[in-house]
């Protein structure tokens, strides 16, 4: 499937992409693999539930390592440390927002692989993230969200290192 926006992650959320690749291939499904040949040499494979359960296995472990392969290719990592421009919001920075009620909250805005809502972390392509695109400190935004549209101010901006 393709994006019509760049599938931008951080250094590390690539390297946890590449870390459950690698658990994938060099653990789990090695293992599985051998519990597949044991139980194929078990006779009857019709009724074999270790052999059916091993293949069944398999093949969503296999349908990991596609989709974690794809991902890493298409990836564009970004170092939020090395942003040239801090004054602005773009991929990693770390922005604090005020609705028209003075409610602050704070957001970091990351690859949509990386998303963790509980920890403020939304992903590059939200609407709040599209939304924030580029503003600078003062500069008022207007999010359409499903429960209805929303005015935030950027009061402040910061990126990591």
């Amino acid at each position: 499937m393709t994006t019509p926006y760049p599938n931008y992650i951080s250094p590390e959320g690539f390297a946890k992409l590449r870390a459950e690749y690698d658990h994938l291939l060099g653990v789990e499904r090695p293992a599985i693999v051998e519990v597949v040949s044991w139980a194929a040499g078990n006779g009857d494979r019709s009724e074999n539930g270790d052999y059916l359960y091993g293949r069944k296995r398999m093949r969503e472990i296999d349908f990991q390592l596609k989709r974690l392969s794809k991902k890493m290719k298409d990836a564009r990592v970004v170092d939020a440390r090395v942003q040239p421009d801090k004054a602005r919001v773009y991929f990693g920075a770390t922005v604090t927002i005020a609705d028209e009620d003075d409610n602050h909250r704070t957001v970091t805005l990351v690859g949509d692989d990386e998303t963790d809502i509980d920890a403020g972390r939304i992903g590059w392509s939200s609407p709040i993230a599209r939304a924030l695109r580029g503003a600078a400190v003062g500069d008022l935004r207007r999010v359409m969200l499903p429960s209805g549209e929303k005015e935030y101010e950027v009061t402040g901006i910061t990126y990591p290192g």
